[in-house]
């Protein structure tokens, strides 16, 4: 969420003023904090009543309250949506793949930290040359695409070599050298068949586990299990990647130690065999086959029983937690469904046009049926974040632990109760849903303001640690 510079909006200097002035501002500040200086707060509307031997006493109304709402977080796991929300998403993330990669937590075991596990970059091939960064060998800064001989010009009349160095803000990047070489069917198809691809890798990756250790595929499946956990994200060209942490356990649900015959350089080799293998066939709006792929760029890091310089478990979780807050919004399509119309008030370069144009009309065929639903996630229909059922902990737990943990506090205040009331006590609470976000553009820079002293704060407190 982005504040505009009040100094040149007089209306929203005003608004800024007024609440300001308001004799229940203070009252105003202290629930943007208790939400958590969330970007878009949920209102409610509503009261909690105790129920009592000695009858019922209205407790808690939003009737006193400034604009006679209560605000309560959005939950919203997208940074750019709420920073707030996102940051709390991304802590219980990172609380479940820690959990999974490290164990000693949430019910997982401290053994599992001994199975062999690896952190796997799995990529989409290349549809067509992008400006991109480069290093040298020494670890400097390169051109884009430097010409390889002599120059040549594409079909379409266009240099097929980049000479800039690109630094990580320049909007080139991810662009194609020629938006008219760049095949956009296959790049949207890749994007709406990528979780069928995750899908046969992790059958494919198991078959091959199993021919390592001379077993069957359902001799494999009794002795040892395959648990993951994997985030998709969206590389500047606009197609989507895996980031996965796999981990190789013993059979059952207790996270057993696997049988011996398979160590972490193992689990890491058939990864790479198991994503060079996988081909899906898929028909194309013209009758023509496409073969889809994971790209070359496969990129596999081991982490228990690592040599030094490999990743630690506390890394990956974190390296996994922030990439499950980000989604499509970074190319300025947002979190809502749209439609060609809508492009032209939306900020965006010609590529992403030419992707969701092209999602569009693939999305007018049978056999992309459902494709035009997802015009906003530039053809992804997947979970952005997902994980094998015995990897580790849920989020549901892991919010579970957090609700209990203020249920004990309100119990603690119910046995400063009288003793008659303590036992016999009945909360009822009556919400309705009031809107979402804050009512006026000085408001929410107000709570953006107080979100961002709040985190200094923090980095103070940290520091000074």
């Amino acid at each position: 969420m982005t504040a505009p510079d009040v100094r040149t909006d007089p209306r929203t200097m005003q608004e800024i003023i007024r609440r300001a002035e308001r004799h229940d501002y203070d009252r105003w500040a202290e629930q943007v904090k208790h939400c958590g200086h969330c970007a878009r707060p949920v209102r409610l509307r509503g009261q909690v009543e105790h129920h009592t031997p000695n009858g019922r006493q209205i407790t808690y109304t939003t009737t006193g309250e400034p604009d006679r709402v209560l605000l309560i977080r959005c939950g919203n796991r997208r940074a750019s949506a709420c920073p707030s929300c996102s940051y709390e998403y991304a802590g219980d993330m990172w609380q479940l793949v820690h959990a999974g990669a490290a164990g000693g937590r949430k019910g997982v075991p401290e053994t599992v930290r001994a199975h062999p596990l690896v952190f796997a970059t799995l990529t989409a091939p290349g549809f067509g040359p992008v400006h991109t960064t480069r290093t040298d060998r020494p670890g400097s800064r390169a051109r884009c695409r430097p010409a390889r001989g002599k120059p040549a010009l594409c079909g379409h009349g266009r240099p097929t070599w980049c000479t800039a160095v690109h630094a990580e803000s320049d909007p080139r990047l991810g662009q194609p050298i020629c938006g008219e070489c760049y095949d956009y069917p296959a790049h949207v198809a890749f994007n709406w068949h990528a979780p069928e691809l995750w899908r046969r890798f992790t059958i494919t990756l198991r078959r091959i586990l199993a021919s390592h250790t001379s077993l069957t595929a359902a001799e494999f499946a009794q002795r040892r299990r395959v648990s993951f956990m994997k985030v998709a994200e969206f590389q500047r060209r606009g197609v989507v990647h895996f980031h996965a942490l796999i981990r190789l356990d013993g059979p059952g649900d207790d996270l057993t130690p696997p049988p011996i015959g398979i160590n972490t350089a193992g689990l890491a080799e058939a990864i790479r065999q198991a994503a060079a293998h996988i081909r899906l066939t898929v028909a194309m709006p013209d009758g023509t086959g496409l073969v889809l792929r994971f790209g070359q760029q496969l990129d596999t890091q081991t982490i228990n029983g690592a040599p030094t310089g490999e990743l630690t478990p506390e890394h990956a979780a974190r390296y996994i937690a922030k990439y499950a807050t980000k989604s499509a919004d970074d190319f300025g399509l947002g979190d809502r469904r749209i439609t060609p119309a809508m492009l032209h008030a939306l900020d965006l370069t010609e590529h992403t046009k030419q992707i969701v144009d092209t999602c569009w009309h693939l999305g007018g065929h049978q056999t992309y049926d459902g494709l035009r639903r997802w015009l906003h996630m530039l053809g992804f229909r997947g979970h952005f974040a997902t994980k094998s059922r015995r990897y580790s902990t849920t989020l549901g737990a892991i919010r579970g632990e957090r609700r209990a943990y203020r249920q004990r506090q309100t119990a603690t205040l119910m046995r400063e109760l009288p003793p008659e009331e303590q036992s016999t006590t009945l909360l009822v609470g009556h919400w309705e849903f009031a809107g979402l976000g804050y009512l006026t553009t000085g408001d929410a820079i107000l709570a953006l303001s107080a979100a961002a002293r709040a985190r200094e704060r923090r980095q103070a407190a940290r520091d000074a640690t």
